[in-house]
């Protein structure tokens, strides 16, 4: 077997076991085990469990974020983009298996230990928030909505999260839709209330 599908079968078990137990409850063993690789393999491809960590984080930041992206795009430009970002959302939400935000959730259990865990969660959240931050300009609004966006996307995944309701996506985005209502265009740059 080559290298680099080793490689993706030893991602997609850390990525199964990682996310739907945590980090620190699944060992090298058992993603030696789920991956079928030797644990002399593994090392190998990954020094070390942190190697191993960031790597399924950073693949799995690329890969959320272009389905979200797949899933907006495919709408017509403008403000229905930016709802539909809380439409892929709550898809999302209803997936079996749905854990909440796995750099959330990483960070929560290593990113005051781990800098590449804090790393990589701090990437996914500035990714997020340039990718909200693009779609807002394009439809013609202040990007002081970027920000107010992230807050929803992230609180709608944390809620959906602990709640275990794909309704929290409905929620943020009726949320959103308001805000839209409210927010000025891009050549005031004042949030709702300035003006």
């Amino acid at each position: 077997m080559e290298a680099a599908e080793q490689q993706t079968r030893i991602l997609d078990a850390a990525e199964t076991l990682f996310y739907g137990r945590g980090l620190q409850a699944v060992g090298m063993a058992e993603i030696r085990d789920a991956s079928g690789a030797s644990l002399k393999r593994l090392y190998q491809l990954f020094p070390s469990k942190d190697h191993l960590v960031e790597a399924y984080l950073r693949r799995r930041d690329v890969r959320w974020r272009a389905s979200l992206a797949s899933y907006v795009e495919a709408r017509p430009p403008g403000e229905e983009q930016i709802l539909a970002v809380f439409d892929w959302l709550r898809s999302w939400f209803r997936e079996p298996g749905f854990r909440g935000c796995a750099f959330v959730n990483s960070f929560g259990e290593l990113g005051a230990t781990s800098d590449e865990v804090a790393a990589a969660a701090r990437d996914h959240v500035d990714a997020l928030k340039d990718y909200l931050a693009r779609l807002v300009a394009d439809a013609g609004h202040a990007d002081w909505l970027a920000r107010a966006l992230l807050l929803l996307v992230e609180g709608a995944i944390t809620t959906a999260a602990v709640s275990g309701d794909s309704a929290a996506a409905e929620h943020a985005r009726e949320t959103a839709r308001r805000l839209l209502d409210l927010a000025p265009d891009s050549s005031s740059g004042d949030a709702p209330g300035r003006r």
